[in-house]
C-alpha cells in the first residue's frame, strides 16, 4: 500500500506535530521536576509536582501513541516500511519502549515524586535524548536495510521490460537498450 502524496503530507504534518508535542511536554516534565528540586518554597514543589500528575502522564501518552500511529501509517505507506531499515526499526521501538515507560514507570514514579522528587530526574534525561535521537534518525537516515535484498540467478531483474544481456567484457550484464 502506498500512500498518495496528500495523504502522506498530512501524515507526516500529523507525525511531526505530534512528536514536536511530545518533545514539549518532556521539556515541561523537565522544568516542573528541576523546579520542584530547586525550590525551597514547599507550596512551589507542591505546585510543582500536581502540575505534573496533571499533564506527565496521560497527554505524554496519548501523544506517544499519536507518533506511534502516524508513524505506522507513513511505515506502511511509504518505500520505508516498518523494519525494512534500521532507522525506521529503531525508532518504532524507542516509541513503543517510551510509550510503555510512560505507563508503567512514569505513572509510579510521580505518585511517589511527592517524598522523593529526584527519583522522576532519570525521566527528564533520559526522554528528550531518546526523541533527539529518534529526529536525528528521521533526519540522516542511516544504516540501510535490515535485509539485503537477495539476488536470484533465475530472475536477474524483477523489472520485465529490462531483461538482461550478458558479455560485456567483465562488467557484467547491462539492461537491454542502454546506452553505451
Amino acid at each position: 500500500m502506498t500512500l498518495k502524496p496528500r495523504a502522506r503530507k498530512w501524515s507526516l504534518v500529523a507525525h511531526i506535530v505530534s512528536a514536536g508535542l511530545w518533545i514539549g511536554m518532556d521539556a515541561v516534565l523537565g522544568i516542573l521536576v528541576c523546579t520542584a528540586l530547586i525550590s525551597g518554597d514547599a507550596a512551589v514543589v507542591t505546585t510543582s509536582l500536581r502540575a505534573l500528575d496533571l499533564f506527565a502522564v496521560w497527554p505524554m501518552l496519548i501523544a506517544a501513541l499519536l507518533t506511534l500511529a502516524s508513524g505506522a501509517v507513513l511505515g506502511l505507506g511509504s518505500k520505508y516500511g516498518l523494519v525494512r531499515y534500521w532507522w525506521v526499526a529503531a525508532k518504532l521501538a524507542v516509541n513503543v519502549v517510551m510509550a510503555l515507560l510512560i505507563l508503567f514507570a512514569l505513572r509510579p514514579g510521580i505518585a511517589e515524586a511527592v517524598e522523593h522528587p529526584e527519583g522522576l530526574l532519570y525521566p527528564v534525561v533520559v526522554a528528550p535524548a531518546l526523541l533527539l535521537f529518534a529526529s536525528v534518525l528521521s533526519v540522516f537516515k542511516p544504516w540501510g536495510r535490515v535485509r539485503k535484498e537477495s539476488h536470484d540467478p533465475a530472475r536477474p531483474n524483477d523489472r520485465p521490460d529490462q531483461t538482461l544481456r550478458t558479455g560485456r567484457r567483465g562488467r557484467g550484464p547491462e539492461p537491454v537498450g542502454a546506452r553505451r
